[in-house]
């Protein structure tokens, strides 16, 4: 099937298999490798993306259905050599380990300050059910948030 998505801003049409996910079509299509594929069942959070403004996991759409749609990935959060303010937050507050799990954080961050600009402690640990790292406990991942969002915010 043929498809049309932007991506971090720029327009992609490709001819897809009807069943491969979008995580499959941003890594192996488009080489856009900082979406990773964790459980491929929608429970861990590390393939978390934007569509159309909103987090989604991308293991559980299908390309096809991301048809005509706005996407943001990693990839497309930090301005050139600028990261982005919850990509320095999460470098400045030690909100990753190995990693693996950090991009999917960052975009549900995203998603969490653009419907709450200034989310309490307890709306951070809310709003990061379903992202799962297993190396920081999480502390310090809702600091770095909170920070991104006083920075934003300034």
């Amino acid at each position: 099937m043929k498809i049309t998505v932007k991506v971090n801003g720029v327009a992609y049409t490709h001819e897809v298999e009807p069943r491969i996910s979008l995580t499959h079509y941003l890594r192996e299509i488009l080489d856009l490798t900082g979406t990773h594929i964790g459980c491929d069942t929608s429970g861990c959070g590390a393939c978390t993306v934007t569509m159309d403004g909103k987090a989604v996991k991308s293991c559980t759409i299908l390309a096809v259905q991301a048809d005509g749609s706005d996407i943001t990935t990693i990839e497309g959060m930090a301005n050139g050599n600028e990261m982005h303010p919850i990509q320095a937050a999460f470098k400045e507050h030690h909100g990753l380990q190995c990693g693996f799990c950090t991009p999917g954080m960052v975009m549900t961050a995203a998603d969490i300050l653009k419907n709450n600009p200034n989310p309490t402690e307890e709306e951070v640990r809310h709003g990061l059910e379903g992202n799962f790292c297993r190396c920081t406990g999480y502390h310090n991942i809702v600091k770095s948030i909170r920070h991104a969002a006083e920075q934003i915010n300034s």
